[in-house]
């Protein structure tokens, strides 16, 4: 059965409204196969180039994915649930864990990162959030986060160098007390964060750190963490991929 409103639009289309419906309506589920590009273009009675064309709309919306020669199947999102606000909480009270891979432990799934650090010239944005000029050095922190093996997200954070140039912060080892505790022990302990999120495509780097499928858009996370005195010592992007992530705020209010 052809969805409704695709009568009349070229043939691929109709494929890829159709499938797209029995997806939305749950007829097709995570994990299942749908039928060989054979039986859909005897189905709609096309060619199979635009069977494959009009399911590479639904991969491209990251509906479906290709698994030649076996075929192509309904994807299983199994998102991270992501709350900015938790890292004003406490840290795990294992130092091997982070609040990240704490998480994700005890969702039953296996979390790693990859990290490297780096000098790199302060991009306009990171320099605006940092208070230093576009094109100052400053240091890099840069994480891939992996839940089951498969990259998840990415957790960049950036310091200005002068705070943070005889510090841990500089080797790419895991710091088991975290980098904002090496913050408030060299005197630049944060006081306060401001949170920024925005939605857009993601960049080349991107795509190829995270393995990005086409049409994959991202959220981006600015926090910037601020001293007592106003001083910008951290700013952290999180990039978070739209198909592997729910993002949550919970908010308590307060009696009146």
């Amino acid at each position: 059965m052809e969805a409704q409103g695709s009568r009349g639009a070229p043939a691929y289309q109709r494929i890829a409204a159709a499938y797209r419906s029995k997806i939305a309506s749950g007829e097709l589920r995570a994990g299942d196969q749908l039928p060989t590009e054979h039986a859909i273009a005897d189905e709609f009675a096309v060619a199979r180039q635009t069977v494959r064309t009009g399911l590479s709309l639904l991969v491209t919306e990251g509906l479906i994915v290709a698994r030649r020669p076996r075929g192509y199947f309904v994807r299983q999102r199994e998102h991270m649930v992501y709350r900015p606000q938790e890292r004003s909480r406490p840290r795990p009270a294992v130092p091997e864990m982070d609040r990240f891979s704490q998480q994700i432990a005890d969702e039953g799934r296996v979390p790693s990162q990859r990290i490297e650090v780096s000098l790199v010239q302060a991009t306009p944005d990171l320099a605006e959030r940092l208070g230093v000029a576009a094109g100052a050095t400053i240091v890099a922190r840069r994480r891939v986060r992996f839940i089951n093996g498969e990259p998840t997200n990415i957790n960049d954070s950036h310091f200005p160098l002068e705070l943070v140039k005889d510090s841990e912060i500089m080797s790419p080892a895991y710091i088991p007390r975290g980098s904002d505790q090496v913050l408030t022990d060299l005197g630049h302990g944060q006081d306060r964060a401001i949170d920024e999120i925005f939605i857009r495509m993601p960049t080349p780097d991107e795509i190829h750190r995270l393995g990005l499928g086409p049409g994959t858009p991202v959220a981006v996370h600015y926090d910037t963490g601020y001293t007592a005195g106003g001083r910008p010592v951290r700013c952290t992007v999180n990039i978070l991929p739209g198909d592997r992530h729910k993002i949550v705020f919970e908010r308590r209010w307060s009696e009146t």
